[in-house]
């Protein structure tokens, strides 16, 4: 027989796609766990979800407190069916600008942040099921000029994925998924915020996301596990290929690098305001 929906998680659900996809887990029957590392930007993501979510300020280096949002949202839903790794940090520049505070942080947050939640979420979900999504981002699948840190998290957290999915099926477990969602750069105000820095310019080469269609691709995988779905969908493509032969694909970073920075410099002589970017 088929169970009801019962308990999830979210990380960094304070805003953006992280939000909207506590709204969307809440929509189909779940009883949302919302965290954030400040405590009041996750109290304010469940109060706009009303009595379908609780609040938890949770540090996802930190493996007691994970552990620790695993244990309260059992108590509180009964069981854990969706675990969603959307915490993630990102800060530009060439890895020899960045100093080991600044490397760190991407490291401990992008990579082992998601490594925790997914080890402990499989945890909870052994005899029962489950479905962990691990929120990641096009910069794990190819090479990312001035984001160099950023892309070795997320590539990363995409090997830890599928080497932990590989090991499931080994040992025989069929009840629980992984899925990774590789977004292009999404409208955010933290995307707004870089329209003047040259080292995202990457971010810009493509169409500029709506957190709605990261939200989409996660109501896809809810229904229909996939291992790595990337959004938009050639933009993977193009990466994968440019993986596929690294000196092509080096090559060209500079043309998409220039594209990006003419759409920067297009919309930063728009003058387009911030309240048109995602929260």
């Amino acid at each position: 027989m088929t169970q009801s929906p019962a308990g999830a998680v979210v990380t960094g659900a304070d805003r953006g796609p992280g939000g909207q996809i506590a709204r969307l887990l809440a929509a189909r029957g779940h009883h949302v766990l919302v965290t954030d590392i400040d405590p009041a930007s996750a109290n304010a993501a469940a109060d706009d979800l009303g009595g379908s979510a609780t609040a938890m300020a949770v540090d996802v280096r930190d493996q007691a407190q994970v552990e620790a949002a695993r244990d309260t949202i059992v108590a509180r839903a009964g069981r854990l069916d969706v675990w969603v790794n959307n915490a993630g940090v990102l800060i530009t520049g060439p890895a020899w600008e960045q100093d080991e505070a600044a490397r760190r942080l991407m490291i401990e947050v992008n990579a082992l942040g998601t490594m925790n939640g997914t080890v402990i979420a499989i945890g909870a979900m052994r005899g029962s099921g489950g479905h962990v999504v691990n929120i990641v981002s096009l910069a794990g699948l190819t090479a990312v000029a001035g984001e160099a840190v950023y892309a070795a998290s997320k590539h990363a957290a995409i090997g830890f994925s599928l080497s932990t999915m590989a090991d499931l099926r080994a040992a025989g477990v069929q009840d629980t998924d992984i899925s990774c969602i590789c977004p292009d750069g999404i409208w955010t105000t933290m995307l707004h915020d870089k329209l003047d820095d040259p080292a995202s310019a990457l971010s810009f080469s493509g169409k500029l996301l709506q957190p709605e269609e990261v939200v989409e691709a996660v109501r896809k995988v809810l229904d229909e596990p996939r291992l790595v779905t990337a959004v938009p969908g050639h933009r993977g493509l193009v990466a994968r290929l440019a993986d596929l032969v690294p000196k092509l694909g080096l090559a060209a970073v500079p043309l998409v690098v220039a594209q990006g920075r003419r759409t920067q410099r297009k919309l930063l002589a728009r003058g387009v305001p911030r309240s048109t970017a995602g929260d």
